[in-house]
Formats: structure tokens, sequence, C-alpha cells
């Protein structure tokens, strides 16, 4: 009996020393996206890097703990990123994950996050179904989504009397996302879908689906894309002559894809984002930071994870801990200010609601300086660019 006794206070005193150890240990947040596939120029290592960037800047520690950051490929695989982001939650303690760029992987981390009570900071997923019927109460859609990205640009140009669309879709998630969405918005101002080409995620040659597009005599050619591949389909259009009276549109086109194309090829090209580097004193005092460190200038996504990590230090710090539900009611009560966003703030939904912009890229003879691609044709206000509460699909929300 007294060896029982002796043997349960040992073993309830080495589980005091390890919940300790925890309680002191480094805060790690998980940095989870593309490092070596078609989306790796405008996320992966430089997102990582903008994660490190936010915790210098915090000062490095918060509630007396360093904070680390680690990243990892999830190679565009669901499985993958599920199997990474289950072993840092399980095992190594990760208290948050952030990026998740490709929705397919998002929804994935998404629900393990959910069933383990742990919060995701998405910036590089686009699926506006993250916030909508796949909706988590301890997920955060951080720097854009398909909704976004269409609500300005579909109105907008269909009041301008771009009205007639035929959309080149990758077949995936994300791609009938940014599609279903587009069309809504696309319908609501007065216009029409005349046809869809669907090509798998990535594809080189574009030549069959741009010529398609080209003989529907459509005024719009929407590239429902992202990374290689909307850069490819970008080549296709120039290479086959589309000019005049069809405007190709890039529905999720990002500073580097433009820079890879060139202005050249890219010029006139008409994109939205929530960030561009050259917009004020601050943005650019903030890109030459991260120039310098990454050798090209920041986009919506990295600047996203930026944001996102320091507003979740600052509310660890508001809420005194790192539990997730304390943590997730501070990220929703604090003001969003920093260099991308200023005084936005978290839906309950998880929605963040700030400003987008729609640009229109500049000719080569236009640009003043190296990466001067955007001239800003219109401010799309927070509560144009989010779908509206009471249409959300979202089962935990209040209905508005």
């Amino acid at each position: 009996m007294r060896t029982n006794r002796l043997l349960c206070a040992a073993l309830m005193s080495l589980g005091l020393a390890t919940a300790g150890r925890a309680e002191d240990g480094p805060i790690k947040l998980g940095v989870l996206n593309d490092h070596s596939g078609a989306y790796a120029t405008i996320d992966g290592p430089s997102s990582v890097d903008a994660a490190r960037m936010a915790v210098e800047d915090f000062g490095g520690t918060v509630l007396g703990r360093k904070v680390e950051i680690i990243g990892a490929d999830h190679q565009n695989k669901a499985d993958v990123g599920a199997a990474i982001a289950r072993k840092w939650l399980d095992v190594d303690g990760v208290t948050a994950i952030v990026d998740v760029a490709v929705s397919s992987v998002a929804f994935a981390v998404q629900e393990l996050a959910r069933e383990r009570n742990k919060i995701v900071i998405f910036s590089g997923a686009g699926s506006s179904d993250l916030t909508g019927k796949a909706c988590s109460p301890t997920s955060v859609h951080w720097t854009y989504d398909t909704y976004a990205l269409t609500a300005g640009t579909a109105g907008a140009l269909a009041r301008q009397g771009g009205n007639s669309w035929y959309f080149i879709t990758s077949d995936n998630a994300f791609g009938a996302a940014l599609q279903r969405d587009a069309t809504a918005a696309l319908k609501a101002a007065g216009g029409s879908v005349v046809g869809t080409s669907l090509h798998p995620a990535p594809t080189a040659d574009f030549s069959s689906f741009v010529l398609q597009a080209q003989a529907s005599k459509a005024k719009i050619i929407a590239l429902a894309n992202a990374g290689d591949d909307t850069k490819n389909a970008v080549k296709a259009g120039r290479e086959f002559g589309l000019s005049g009276q069809q405007q190709m549109v890039g529905l999720l086109t990002l500073l580097p894809d433009v820079h890879g194309l060139g202005l050249e090829a890219a010029q006139g090209l008409l994109l939205t984002e929530s960030f561009y580097w050259n917009a004020n004193d601050e943005a650019r005092a903030f890109s030459k930071r991260f120039f310098a460190r990454n050798h090209a200038m920041p986009h919506m996504v990295p600047a996203g994870v930026y944001g996102g990590v320091l507003h979740y230090l600052k509310a660890v710090k508001a809420a005194g801990t790192t539990d997730s539900a304390a943590v997730m009611k501070a990220m929703r009560d604090l003001p969003i200010n920093d260099v991308m966003t200023k005084n936005g703030r978290v839906r309950e939904d998880g929605r963040v609601m700030r400003d987008f912009y729609l640009f229109r890229v500049k000719s080569p003879t236009a640009s003043k300086e190296p990466w001067d691609y955007y001239d800003l044709v219109a401010t799309i206000p927070a509560e144009q660019a989010a779908r509206p509460l009471s249409q959300s699909e979202c089962p935990f929300i209040r209905r508005k």
C-alpha cells in the first residue's frame, strides 16, 4: 500500500513538473504552406520569415515566454498538411497554425484544429467557405477570401460595361469557390457568364483554354486560378493576341506573379489585393525591410501572415494566457492596426473586416522604379468586401 502511495506521488510530481515546463517553455507558432510547388514563389519561406518579423517587432517574448516560429511544406496535399498539423498540435506543443495556403489543405487543418480547440489564422487560403459553411470558432480568415476578390472586381467591371464573362478555372476547391463568388457578384451587377473552361492544377499549356475563351467573344476573360497557372494563362493570352474588346482579369493575381510575367506581358491586367507595398510611407518602410531579407517586395499574403501573428501575440498578452477561447475573444475585442490594416476587426465568424483595392497593372513606361507595378482603380470598403452575415452559412453566428 505504501509503495502504491509513493508511486502515485511520484507520478503526480512528474506530471506537475511536466506541466510546469510546458507553461514556462516557448510559445510555438507553425507556418504551414507551399515551399516547393506552384505557389512557393507567392508564399512559402517568405511568409515564414514574415512571421518571424512579427515576433521580432513584438519583442520576441510574451507572458515572459520566448516565441518560436516553425515552418513546413505541405506540398499542396491535404493529407500531408493534416499530418504536419496533427504532429504540431499533438506532439510539438504548437499553440496556433498560420497561413495554410491552398484551400483543400486549409479545410483539413481547420477541422483538426477545431477538434483540438486550437487557433488557425489563414492568410494564403482563399475559399470563403472557411468562414461560411465550414466555419470554426477557433479560426480567423485574415488576408483575403474569394468573396473579397470578386465582390469588387466583378461588380466594378460589370458596371463599367464588362458584363459578359468567360472563366478559365482551376479544377479544385479554390477555383470552384472563386468562380462561384465571382458569378454571384457579376449577376448581381447585371452581368452574365457565357462559358467556362476547367483545367487541372497545375497546368503548363493554356492554349486550348484561351482559344475557347477568345472564341466566346466574352468581354472579360476571368482567371479563377493562382500562382504559376495564372502566369501561364496570361502568357498564353498575350501569345494569342487577347486585347481590344476582351479584357483579361486575374481574380487572384499577386505582385510576384506580375513580377514574374514582366510589365510588357502583364500591363493592363486588373486584380484585387488588400496590401500594396508602395501605398504609403509605413507600407514602404516595412516592405524595404522585407525586401532586404527576402529579395522581393511583399504582397498581401506575407503581409497578412505578419499582421496575423502580431495580432495573435497582442491577444495573448491581453488575455494573459494561450488558452484558445480567451485568445480568440481578445482577437475579436482588439482593433487591428498594423502595416496592412487600419481599424480592422475580427468578425464573429472569423472574417477580418478591412478594405480591399482594385488595381490595374502599369505599362512599362508608367513604372517609375523597380516593383512599381500598380495603379489604384478603386477602394472596396470592408462592408462591401465581406459577405454579409445575413447571407452566411456559418452555423454558430447571429444573423443580421
